[in-house]
């Protein structure tokens, strides 16, 4: 077995059950679940009705790079979404299985040992009896975050580098405060804009310092945008959308992960896509042919469908508005809300009464209120003896109104008995 497996985190639910294997929930109520980021939205009728009509295809081997029409609808809606001059669908377009496996599988692809091998052996040695020390590649990425980030980048033998998202930087990480030497050795950065957990969006001026910082070291930027399409007032500004605004249309350097999970509530259909620099994702193609991860031909039918319709998706963020208004309205001022930017989250810090302990407010609500939420410490890593999600609580509004309203009565009745 791969001796890199022993260097895996458990996941944060696994880390859930955990902590909560020994509490009794409270059985006076029904289960509401608010922990885990799973859309619980009515998934739009047409598509599944796509997705019936060609369940015949299922014969059919699936190309790798998928057919032409979802790869050109994908190009259409980049071109309006981020007001993009061109996406060329043949070699700026891949639709995936997903961007979980995506993400996973691009890290494999894109982490380079040799280039980073042959520099840090010129190094001179520490003594005349001491070789040089190998310094394996970087992966930069937010912290907290979405554990696949880290996970690839240890199976792919480079090493996790995490910037703290902080209230301090508006959750968004201070890459400025990032040293040279950590940058000479980074090969990828992910950014989650909107992001996993806390909500926050990436600026025009956030992503031009980010593209300058690639343009110097020569790392691969890597935009998880799942969440794009779940804003309040204005879209989020997406990676590809800041190299345009900078003249840069070739997207050098540049990738953005698409799915139509969050933004379509359909997260079994297993339907994303990467999108960017032509010559990194002829690479990625390449190894996703030996991979052998193709979308069946059914899913791609339906993913056009969804991709070409915006009605559905104004009607989803309807929703999640009203339900980010009724819990501000009727928790804020016995919680420390603080309303996203974007996404389907609150980011929320632990009462005193809890001892702003994550855990102890996780298994509270759990014990007195049958409701599942998630340790933000689980979400993040230790850095300099601090975790920046230690503290918080990440509560997903999946379930429906009327369940939130059932979660906020039981929760101000937790806070104020």
């Amino acid at each position: 077995m791969n001796n890199n497996l022993t260097k895996l985190h458990p996941y944060p639910f696994a880390k859930m059950a955990a902590l909560l294997a020994d509490s009794t929930p409270a059985h006076a109520y029904t289960e509401i679940k608010l922990g885990i980021g799973e859309p619980k939205h009515t998934p739009p009728t047409f598509v599944l009705d796509v997705l019936r009509e060609n369940l015949d295809k299922l014969c059919q081997y699936p190309t790798t790079n998928g057919i032409f029409d979802l790869r050109q609808t994908i190009a259409h809606w980049l071109e309006r979404r981020f007001f993009l001059h061109h996406v060329n669908a043949n070699t700026e377009v891949l639709p995936v299985m997903g961007t979980r496996e995506a993400i996973f599988s691009f890290v494999q692809a894109v982490v380079n040992h040799g280039d980073t091998a042959e520099q840090a052996f010129t190094d001179k040695p520490n003594s005349i009896n001491q070789p040089p020390i190998y310094q394996s590649p970087i992966v930069v990425m937010p912290n907290p975050f979405y554990q696949i980030y880290e996970g690839a980048a240890i199976l792919a033998q480079a090493t996790p580098y995490f910037v703290p998202c902080t209230v301090d930087n508006a959750f968004k990480g201070d890459y400025r405060a990032v040293h040279n030497d950590v940058w000479a050795r980074t090969q990828l950065l992910f950014i989650c804009s909107p992001n996993n957990p806390t909500g926050s969006v990436m600026t025009m001026d956030d992503w031009e310092m980010l593209i300058r910082l690639s343009d110097k070291y020569g790392f691969i930027i890597a935009s998880d945008e799942c969440y794009s399409e779940l804003y309040f007032n204005e879209p989020p500004i997406g990676l590809l959308q800041a190299c345009a605004t900078l003249g840069r249309d070739d997207f050098k350097n540049c990738v953005v992960f698409h799915s139509l999970s969050k933004r379509s509530n359909l997260p079994g259909l297993r339907s994303g896509f990467v999108a960017g620099d032509a010559s990194i994702l002829k690479s990625y193609l390449q190894y996703r042919t030996y991979q052998g991860c193709a979308m069946p031909v059914p899913h791609q039918l339906a993913s056009v469908a969804a991709w070409q319709d915006e009605k559905h998706v104004a009607q989803n963020r309807a929703l999640y508005q009203e339900k980010f208004a009724l819990w501000m309205a009727e928790l804020g001022e016995l919680l420390d809300l603080c309303m996203p930017e974007a996404g389907f989250y609150f980011w929320i810090k632990v009462p005193e009464q809890f001892n702003g302990d994550d855990e102890i407010f996780v298994k509270a609500l759990y014990e007195h209120a049958n409701i599942h939420a998630l340790a933000g410490r689980y979400l993040s890593r230790e850095v300099n003896g601090k975790n920046p999600g230690a503290g918080y609580i990440r509560v997903a509004l999946v379930a429906s109104v009327e369940e939130s309203r059932e979660a906020i009565s039981r929760i101000r009745k937790l806070l104020n008995p």
